[in-house]
């Protein structure tokens, strides 16, 4: 008997003696498939993940230098009614404006997708305008992994949670290029503040998990 058909046979004795439900083997393939999509287009299940996830990651937060809520479950948040405000997109970014009250200034999260690392970390470049002239630019290196909660029955069900590792100000109306190569990210910056114009000298981030 071959390698490939005593693998196969093997997996299907285990499903008949309830080592593990033929669900479950069904449910890991597709969340490695959910996982693959978010690495290669940073969208899950064909659908936009919503901006406003990157505020929650600190971006809307400037009081505190690191952030607090570092982890997002995407299959819950793409379509939630915490992020049901409509995303535009122009160019690469994906633009979500929220109007936090009538009579307040609007609070606008975007974000361009830039890629993943051959550890398969992602890269995101992320802007935030809380409703002044600032608009504030951030370098994300996330990773994605499948998990498993209980909901409120106590039923299993699939996630896929994003956790930000590290976030790298980059600025106030920040512009430039970002580049991978491997594990390596190159920023270049072309602009450099409200009224800076020059070239800050190319930053290099090294995409690791901890």
């Amino acid at each position: 008997m071959s390698l490939r058909r005593s693998v196969i046979t093997l997996a299907f004795l285990c499903v008949v003696s309830g080592l593990f439900p033929a669900s479950a083997t069904a449910e890991g393939k597709g969340a490695a498939a959910r996982v693959a999509e978010v690495r290669r287009s940073f969208t899950l299940d064909g659908r936009i993940i919503p901006p406003g996830i990157f505020r929650d990651f600190g971006d809307g937060n400037l009081a505190d230098g690191d952030g607090i809520w570092v982890t997002v479950d995407l299959a819950a948040a793409v379509g939630s009614n915490l992020y049901y405000d409509p995303v535009r997109e122009f160019g690469e970014w994906k633009i979500e404006k929220k109007q936090r009250s009538k009579t307040d200034t609007s609070e606008e999260t975007a974000y361009a997708f830039k890629g993943s690392t051959a550890n398969g970390l992602i890269v995101v470049v992320a802007s935030y305008n809380g409703g002044g002239s600032g608009t504030f630019h951030t370098l994300h290196i996330l990773d994605i992994v499948p998990a498993t909660g209980f909901d409120s029955d106590g039923k299993r069900y699939p996630r896929i949670n994003l956790t930000n590792i590290r976030s790298v100000i980059l600025g106030d109306r920040w512009e430039g290029e970002v580049k991978i190569s491997g594990n390596t990210v190159r920023v270049t910056t072309t602009r450099n503040g409200p009224t800076n114009d020059s070239a800050r000298a190319p930053l290099v981030v090294t995409a690791e998990r901890p």
